[in-house]
């Protein structure tokens, strides 16, 4: 028998996670939830303790059985080795930085990064940790990059492409960087998912929220930190012990289902995605369509270089004579498209983002009013005739 590692990626979504089903019993493991571990004596109870960067059973809160086959199945489709499963993708973030940064360090963040990371970089880490927190532009090359380093630069954060912006960024480049420089390097991963392999473009932890395309049914939150070396597994593990961070079992289950089907629903998403794509930079209202797998959009070139496939979340720029008002009356019209945030469910979405853009080191003017657009598993004729109809609304006049 081949190595799992041999498999294609659908083959090991369907297999792995799944210790002892395949010989008899339900196709599913169960659900295992619970608080209270009884060990058999009080030399095994001091042991135990020795094991908890293992996948070892001592206390709810570090994790049981249905934590560790997720963790497991996350840190093979990242390729990476081991994985903590957190509550939410804001909480891999936050604990992510808190591994590596404390009083009087330096981390540089992209200026495009996700606003709630943002916000925990400026309120916590900046406002009472007395981290420096430096923005830079998200499209700055290794040599653009090197200025802002200082002698107490500790981590370089990245994430391409961007929130809401989708600047893509030369990972392998600045990743080198860091290494000469001996800093961390963590990325938000979320978009790429396993289109992106982090580790093979030198970054140290990945970062995901697994409420988007690994949940993919709108109704769980989750999030998770990979890694590949024990030095920054155990600063990770560590840190999310310390924090309390806890994952519901329940949405743990969840996600396992939600991972057997992802193959065929990201194959399906990333083309009706680009199907969707492509009608919008041929409209007539539309300035430009920021995806990255667009030949004609900014940096596509890293994107063929770097990715396998795209996601299908994509932002789309207005011109700038159609007033916000429009925009808004447009989204309104929409009847399959629901209006709300997160991405990578089985529902189309479209969520504005004018006015919700902040951006320190470089302007957050894209040119017009701009809305993100989340192409969900509905057929694609439908969404365009659906979005041709809205766009009606984009002419008509203000009442």
């Amino acid at each position: 028998m081949s190595d799992q590692h041999d498999d294609h990626f659908a083959t090991r979504l369907s297999h792995l996670g799944r210790p002892g089903t395949r010989t008899h019993g339900f196709v599913n493991p169960p659900l295992h939830r619970g608080s209270t571990v009884l060990v058999p004596s009080t030399a095994a109870r001091r042991e135990g303790w020795k094991h908890r960067y293992d996948q070892y059973l001592s206390y709810g809160l570090h994790g049981n059985q249905t934590h560790h086959m997720l963790e497991d199945l996350i840190a093979d489709i990242e390729g990476g080795t081991r994985c903590q499963i957190v509550s939410s993708g804001l909480a891999a973030n936050c604990i992510g930085l808190l591994a590596y940064l404390g009083h009087g360090d330096h981390c540089l963040i992209p200026d495009s990064v996700y606003g709630p990371v943002r916000s925990f970089c400026d309120s916590v880490l900046a406002g009472r940790m007395a981290v420096e927190v430096s923005y830079y532009r998200p499209d700055l090359t290794p040599a653009g990059l090197e200025p802002l380093l200082r002698p107490n630069t500790r981590v370089l954060y990245l994430e391409s492409p961007g929130s809401h912006t989708f600047e893509m960024q030369d990972v392998p480049a600045l990743a080198a960087l860091a290494r000469q420089h001996g800093l961390k390097v963590l990325m938000d991963n979320t978009w790429g998912l396993h289109f992106f392999q982090p580790f093979d473009h030198g970054v140290d932890v990945s970062i995901q929220a697994l409420t988007k395309y690994a949940g993919g049914h709108a109704d769980v939150l989750l999030g998770s930190l990979t890694t590949r070396t024990d030095e920054d597994w155990r600063a990770v593990r560590q840190t999310a012990l310390l924090y309390g961070q806890y994952a519901s079992p329940d949405d743990c289950w969840l996600t396992l289902r939600g991972l057997r089907t992802l193959n065929v629903r990201l194959r399906h998403q990333m083309a009706s995605g680009l199907e969707v794509a492509r009608w919008f930079a041929a409209r007539q209202e539309v300035l430009r369509v920021l995806h990255p797998a667009l030949p004609d959009a900014p940096g596509h070139g890293l994107w063929k270089r770097d990715f396998s496939g795209a996601c299908s979340l994509f932002g789309v720029v207005f011109r700038p004579e159609f007033a916000e008002a429009r925009v808004d009356a447009m989204i309104d019209a929409l009847r399959l498209f629901g209006i709300g945030a997160s991405w990578g469910g089985f529902e189309s979405l479209a969520l504005p983002t004018y006015g919700s853009i902040t951006r320190t080191a470089s302007s957050p003017d894209l040119g017009g009013p701009a809305v993100r657009f989340h192409i969900g598993l509905e057929e694609p004729s439908d969404l365009i005739a659906d979005l041709a109809q809205a766009f009606d609304r984009l002419h008509a006049r203000p009442a």
